[in-house]
């Protein structure tokens, strides 16, 4: 299917999408199926070029087909792929060759293969840049050796998005290399970590002389940083960039456990501090529209560290909020038998909104990081020193 950039409109995407429910009606198809059929007419991403999900169209009408087709009971690929759909996909469609784009982004799509993933470690958080998973290349491989850690849904991923430091004598932020590497090759060793939830959504994930093709490289040597931060960028928007519905989504359960107490637990000092947190959703809400306005087609820029940190900072007010509103209830949480968990982030009751929601300072990038970003990008305020931008990776002292 071809359509010209300069006819695809909301008309026309209107008309994509009726087509779409029309052919395919998501109450007689299975998932897998529509997400098929809706990458292949274009409305996956419309954003992305003609051939690879998209209509080459302005990012903006993803929202006129999503509403139209969620309307319709449309499945959300969002679910069952969160990292590969925000975060793998747009990194995929802008440094992938025209072969790694075929063959990955329409699985990816459809949940028939889910992404995960791999740039923390140990050693190397806040300070990505300064990671020390090697690779080596061998003739037209790489051989990869390394740990990675906090990756959400490895035990499930069937690719990952991994960056390796393969220049040790550059500095540390030239030196790396992206690659798309196989969870399944040889070599690679996915370990669950536990959580206070009791879920272990999260895993770290070990190399052991891992053969990566060259052809699976995103973009060329050394081009690891500028391709990360493709991913973290897209990261932040889909963590904390979100337009939901007014009144929707943490404030909603608050709000909800607020109108299900006794008259007397009403009081005015809770209802005062429950239209401040609607107030802060509110705005939180209206700030992301606003953002999103300005985004340009596929490329986000520093503001979605604005939503991304505000959306983690509300999250937790909210629920420790209502977690108070519970009283004593609010202590009751089930089973922490270990689960490893199908789909990441899913609300399963106000306990464990409250436990999970500790993770969405850290996970995305730290909120402290979110504001050197703001300050020094948005606000124009001095950099943090660095004493390691001129030295070489291999020269800077490490624990």
């Amino acid at each position: 299917m071809s359509v010209a950039t300069s006819t695809v409109d909301e008309a026309r995407v209107l008309e994509l999408a009726k087509e779409l429910l029309a052919e395919f009606p998501p109450n007689k198809v299975s998932a897998q199926e529509f997400l098929g059929a809706q990458f292949d007419k274009g409305l996956a991403w419309v954003h992305f070029p003609v051939g690879h999900g998209g209509l080459g169209a302005n990012a903006k009408l993803q929202k006129t087909v999503n509403e139209a087709i969620y309307a319709a009971g449309a499945p959300n690929p969002m679910m069952r792929n969160p990292i590969g759909h925000g975060m793998c996909g747009p990194t995929v469609v802008e440094w992938g060759s025209e072969e790694q784009k075929k063959r990955y982004l329409r699985p990816l799509f459809t949940g028939e293969e889910v992404w995960c993933q791999l740039f923390s470690e140990p050693g190397s958080g806040s300070d990505f840049a300064g990671l020390s998973s090697k690779g080596v290349k061998d003739g037209d491989e790489w051989i990869c050796n390394g740990q990675k850690v906090w990756t959400t849904l490895a035990h499930l991923s069937r690719w990952g998005l991994l960056v390796v430091r393969t220049d040790s004598d550059a500095v540390k932020h030239a030196g790396l290399t992206a690659f798309v590497v196989d969870m399944q090759a040889p070599g690679v060793e996915v370990r669950p970590l536990r959580q206070m939830t009791g879920e272990a959504e999260f895993n770290e994930v070990y190399f052991t002389d891992v053969r990566i093709s060259e052809k699976e490289m995103l973009g060329n040597p050394g081009d690891g940083w500028r391709v990360s931060l493709t991913t973290l960028m897209n990261e932040r928007v889909s963590i904390g960039g979100s337009i939901p519905q007014k009144g929707s989504g943490s404030i909603a359960h608050a709000v909800k456990t607020w109108k299900s107490l006794p008259e007397d637990k009403k009081d005015a000092a809770s209802q005062d501090e429950l239209m401040k947190l609607w107030i802060r959703a509110e705005v939180h809400r209206l700030t992301n529209i606003r953002a999103n306005a300005q985004r340009r087609m596929g490329a986000p820029g520093p503001e979605g560290s604005i939503g991304k940190m505000e959306s983690a900072n509300l999250n937790k007010a909210v629920y420790e909020f209502t977690i108070g509103l519970m009283g004593a209830d609010g202590m009751l949480y089930g089973s922490y038998e270990m689960v490893r968990p199908e789909t990441a982030m899913s609300f399963e009751g106000i306990q464990k909104a409250f436990l999970r929601s500790r993770a969405n300072s850290i996970e995305g990038g730290t909120t402290e990081v979110m504001k050197n970003i703001l300050g020094e990008r948005i606000l124009g305020l001095p950099g943090d020193v660095r004493v390691d931008r001129e030295v070489a990776w291999s020269k800077v002292p490490r624990n």
